[in-house]
């Protein structure tokens, strides 16, 4: 059974048509890359998975469960949406740190607030916060930031931050990890510091929805890939057989353009 199941979802902003009848699967542990020019609809279908914009049509599903259904009032209440935002870790293209806290903090800020919800938070809280604190440092040290902890945004380079964007999105153990162009905002120089940390997410068998322009990257690290275009999906497949022998003319277009080679 797929871990994530997209059907049919379309989104409209007014007149516009963003999406179009999307619908792919995604198998636990397998990497995804959207790939298509700018205005395609790629961010714009990040932002349906992780409910950042309600689709007009269609259904999302997260290891079998129904996370919504156009169709289905009972799974658009908002009162819903944080817990299965919980399903997806979001990595955005601007970092989108809290410059007022430290790289630790801003990791377990998140767990921090949602273990002030449990009903023995009081008597536990000094354990639980050792605990998130144990898991944000461990974080840190698989993103090669075991020295930068008690760093403040503004102290990191591109890189650092994004790598520290990058552990955040992991805090929670999310079943799926979504990136947003993730080195898109970051010099040449420090790309290859933040596609070598998902290059080992993706050798840990962790699942990722990964947007990016980067197509060697795209090569060699997807399991699949999809091309979009125009709010629609124009091919999807195997990622060496898409970039290597797309079928359609517009997919040979772009990789004209933006190709791994």
């Amino acid at each position: 059974m797929a871990i994530l199941d997209v059907q049919n979802i379309e989104k409209h902003f007014g007149a516009t048509r963003v999406l179009e009848d999307i619908t792919f699967s995604l198998e636990e542990g397998q990497s995804l890359a959207i790939i298509g020019s700018s205005g395609s609809g790629k961010t714009t279908l990040l932002r349906c998975l992780n409910f950042l914009e309600r689709p007009d049509k269609g259904r999302i599903a997260v290891g079998g469960e129904t996370l919504f259904d156009a169709g289905d009032p009972s799974t658009q209440r908002e009162d819903e949406v944080r817990r299965k935002r919980l399903h997806f870790g979001l990595v955005f293209q601007n970092f989108n740190l809290f410059p007022q806290y430290t790289a630790l903090e801003n990791i377990t800020l998140a767990s921090k607030l949602l273990a002030k919800e449990q009903p023995n938070f009081k008597a536990r809280k000094k354990q639980l916060f050792a605990e998130i604190d144990a898991k944000g440092t461990e974080l840190l040290a698989q993103m090669g930031l075991a020295d930068r902890a008690g760093h403040y945004p503004h102290q990191l380079s591109g890189g650092q931050q994004q790598r520290v964007a990058i552990a955040r999105a992991l805090a929670l153990s999310p079943d799926i990890l979504c990136f947003d162009e993730p080195t898109s905002a970051l010099d040449p120089e420090l790309t290859g510091e933040v596609l070598k940390v998902i290059r080992n997410l993706a050798q840990r068998n962790t699942t990722m929805v990964i947007v990016t322009h980067e197509m060697a990257f795209a090569h060699d690290v997807a399991d699949q890939v999809i091309f979009m275009d125009g709010g629609v999906i124009v091919e999807q497949g195997d990622a060496k057989e898409v970039i290597d022998h797309p079928r359609e003319e517009r997919t040979r277009q772009f990789l004209a353009r933006y190709g791994a080679n």
